[in-house]
């Protein structure tokens, strides 16, 4: 698998080897965006530094030049700073004290409302909305300007982590962040200058042999280097203290209904958030 080595605009290497947990890969092509977006980690420890609106603006900014569906548009993000939202926002989501350590945490929301409000100022139908197509629609599109919105931030020397866990008690969440219906939040971000002292380190990723097609499925050929997969991650997790490999994670975070930690009744949230999925 050809893929130099990088330098982002740090000046830290950044070495591929570390991305896929294989000290033989090697990129081809390379510029400062591929760097920062190869350095990619979840940063889970933060100083107590301020994210500034100017840099809100620019992620946001950043966000909003992430693709869309026929120019819907249909996402919206609040910045909670006030530490009290926050502590309530954590233990929505599990309890997870980075979210309260952040000084920034975004709350990136599917919103179907904006429409909506549009089309009654109109006078006009829109039946189109009620269907599964549209909900995905706006997920997706949340999720593509997110994703913009790490690789912006990462940009500027900030660190991030997506919290899913938001999704475990979406109506509460709704509530806190006055939500209007046919919205809800996809998932959250906390944003801050990364602690040094922590010690997150970039995390190997499937071998490109297992998600990389051509032409056609290849089931086969994508599961042949798993396990050597399984055994970079163990070393991965070793070194920064957890334990497991990929197949076994993935096996027991998807085992049951339990393993969801109330995601499972999201389809139940949904259309009681005014998401319909016909």
């Amino acid at each position: 698998m050809p893929i130099t080595e990088q330098v982002p605009l740090t000046g830290q290497a950044v070495s591929i080897a570390e991305r896929y947990g294989d000290p033989d890969a090697t990129l081809e092509v390379s510029n400062d965006s591929l760097a920062i977006q190869l350095a990619h980690r979840s940063v889970r420890a933060f100083t107590d530094d301020a994210v500034d609106d100017a840099r809100v603006h620019a992620i946001v900014a950043a966000a909003q030049s992430a693709p869309t569906s026929s120019n819907l548009q249909p996402w919206s993000v609040i910045a909670v700073r006030d530490a009290g939202r926050r502590a309530r926002l954590a233990d929505l989501a599990n309890h997870q004290q980075f979210i309260v350590e952040a000084p920034l945490f975004l709350v990136w929301i599917a919103d179907l409302d904006r429409v909506r409000r549009l089309a009654a100022r109109a006078g006009k139908p829109l039946d189109g909305a009620d269907y599964l197509e549209t909900t995905l629609i706006g997920i997706i599109d949340t999720s593509l300007a997110a994703q913009n919105a790490v690789v912006a931030a990462e940009s500027l020397g900030l660190g991030t982590v997506f919290v899913g866990a938001l999704r475990n008690r979406p109506r509460e969440v709704a509530a806190e962040l006055n939500l209007p219906p046919h919205t809800v939040a996809v998932f959250g971000l906390a944003v801050g200058t990364p602690d040094p002292a922590e010690r997150a380190g970039i995390k190997p990723r499937l071998p490109q042999s297992a998600v990389l097609h051509h032409e056609q499925y290849d089931a086969e050929g994508a599961d042949r280097d798993l396990a050597g997969y399984d055994e970079s991650l163990s070393r991965y997790n070793r070194a920064h203290g957890l334990t497991g490999d990929w197949s076994s994670r993935v096996l027991a975070r998807l085992a049951n209904a339990d393993a969801l930690h109330g995601r499972d009744r999201l389809r139940d949230h949904l259309e009681y958030l005014g998401l319909s999925a016909r």
